[in-house]
């Protein structure tokens, strides 16, 4: 983004920010970032598979080892193909897929474990 264009409060949406060297100043809520800070978090909030490649609601994966599952006799085998993933970026225990995995039922996956296809 140039110095010239004008950029939006990532906290408050205030249109009045303006920039002071590296600095963007929010005039209304006096919050202060700079734009590698704003991609960092833009980077973080992307759900990545095991080969980097970014996740979208409604994606087809396949689990790329065998997963046990807690209460099922048989674990998610590799190569299983998962249709419609919901992601779940807000998840504290790192499953950040939910999805229905076929002869298991409803359950979240961490996206560690699948790969894109």
């Amino acid at each position: 983004m140039s110095s010239d264009e004008q950029q939006s409060c990532p906290k408050c949406e205030s249109p009045y920010c303006y920039q002071d060297r590296n600095l963007w100043i929010c005039p209304e809520c006096a919050y202060e970032w700079t734009e590698s800070e704003i991609q960092e978090q833009l980077n973080a909030s992307k759900i990545l598979d095991f080969n980097g490649v970014e996740l979208f609601d409604g994606d087809t994966v396949t689990v790329i080892k065998d997963l046990k599952v807690k209460g099922a006799s048989n674990p998610i085998k590799v190569g299983t193909k998962i249709k419609n993933i919901k992601l779940n970026p807000d998840s504290s225990d790192g499953h950040n897929i939910n999805c229905r995995v076929d002869g298991f039922g409803q359950m979240g996956l961490k996206s560690e474990f699948v790969k894109k296809v």
